[in-house]
């Protein structure tokens, strides 16, 4: 017979191994558990979503946040893609737009100004002299009312007075993640107002294949669907040159590693930092098509980007400067993740040249990005 003295060593492991199977059956098992309070008091939640093949998505109401994405390597696998932070409080201060739905503008506008029908509004300002996501409060900073919630899709909703951030008109924004057993994490966004106003909502996940961000994405293979991007100036904002990518590091119509030619003495790559650019997709007519695709060699993980929209903006994590404390406690290096932002382009209220944003009271804003993960 064991003493009680045994019985208790014995029991000690036990104890932590039912403790370990319970964290992974957390992460693991769809559902509804609270993530946190903001500095308000409200309570945020965080929905996890979940595929037949095991893949799932970690999803909050604040700023619509995807908190995790695990999807298979070549071996099967599952590790998490994405970058961002383990705690409530880290994106409530956090500036990266980790994962989040950022708007009303996803990505810049000059000075923060623009003109409808001939009226003039100026914006918050939040990016040097310029206007950036949304502003200094925009989509990613708000909480989401969820609609409606199952193991494989939520379903949330905004809604931005008018005058938020400056932007005229109330819009509603209801975004609706999916996540189905072809390996898609489909977003789609739907939207209206009352007032004449503009619209460009992305999502800025951060993508590192390896499934370590503590490898850089710099042999990562990339292709861009695209043949001519919008060049920018030293701040960032497009030049309303819609311009070649033949002959130069922006060439991306053939698979090549993101660090290929990131470092190459080209006007583009030093105004951007490296790539901070906007791609000018083939195809667009409304209707869903492949934007992009992205093949890690050590993981044989690629994700294929499908999307409506005439643009994406490709970026290389070079703000990423070990600042930010992610998951684990890793420290976020320098390009350690890159953003594929499904959007119109940039500062396009003030290009004529540039498709048109505007949204109108009695129209809908309709538009759909795909993440799908394959290997080989």
């Amino acid at each position: 017979m064991l003493s009680r003295k045994m019985i208790a060593l014995f029991a000690i492991p036990v104890f932590f191994l039912f403790l370990n199977c319970g964290e992974s059956a957390r992460q693991a098992t769809p559902g509804k558990r609270l993530f946190g309070k903001l500095q308000n008091g409200k309570e945020v939640y965080m929905y996890t979503l979940k595929n037949k093949n095991g893949m799932s998505a970690e999803i909050t109401n604040y700023g619509a946040i995807v908190v995790s994405l695990f999807a298979p390597d070549k071996n099967g696998k599952m590790a998490d893609v994405i970058l961002g932070y383990d705690s409530l409080k880290s994106y409530e201060r956090g500036g990266a737009y980790f994962g989040a739905i950022v708007g009303r503008y996803g990505n810049r506008i000059g000075k923060g100004k623009f003109t409808l029908e001939g009226k003039e509004y100026q914006l918050t300002i939040n990016d040097g002299e310029n206007h950036l996501h949304g502003g200094k409060i925009g989509f990613s900073k708000k909480l989401w009312t969820t609609d409606s919630f199952d193991e494989h899709s939520l379903k949330m909703t905004l809604d931005s007075p008018d005058g938020d951030q400056g932007y005229p008109g109330e819009v509603k924004l209801t975004v609706t993640y999916t996540l189905n057993d072809n390996n898609e994490l489909e977003i789609h966004y739907s939207a209206t107002t009352n007032k004449p106003t503009i619209l460009n909502p992305t999502n800025h996940c951060y993508f590192n294949l390896t499934g370590n961000p503590e490898n850089t994405i710099l042999n990562q293979e990339l292709m861009i669907n695209a043949d001519k991007y919008t060049p920018i100036d030293n701040e960032f904002i497009t030049t309303g040159e819609i311009a070649d990518v033949a002959g130069t590091p922006m060439d991306f119509r053939t698979p090549t590693p993101v660090g290929k030619r990131i470092n190459d003495d080209f006007v583009q790559l030093k105004n951007g930092k490296g790539y901070d650019h906007n791609w000018v997709l083939r195809d667009y007519n409304g209707k869903v098509r492949e934007a992009a695709t992205v093949y890690d060699p050590s993981s044989g993980r690629e994700l294929e980007v499908l999307t409506d929209q005439p643009g994406i903006q490709f970026y290389s994590g070079n703000f990423l400067n070990g600042m930010d404390v992610g998951k684990g406690g890793i420290h976020y290096q320098h390009r350690t993740g890159m953003c594929l932002e499904t959007q119109h382009f940039p500062d396009s209220p003030n290009k004529k040249n540039f498709p048109s944003v505007e949204l109108k009271p009695g129209q809908t804003f309709n538009s759909t990005t795909i993440y799908k993960f394959t290997t080989k």
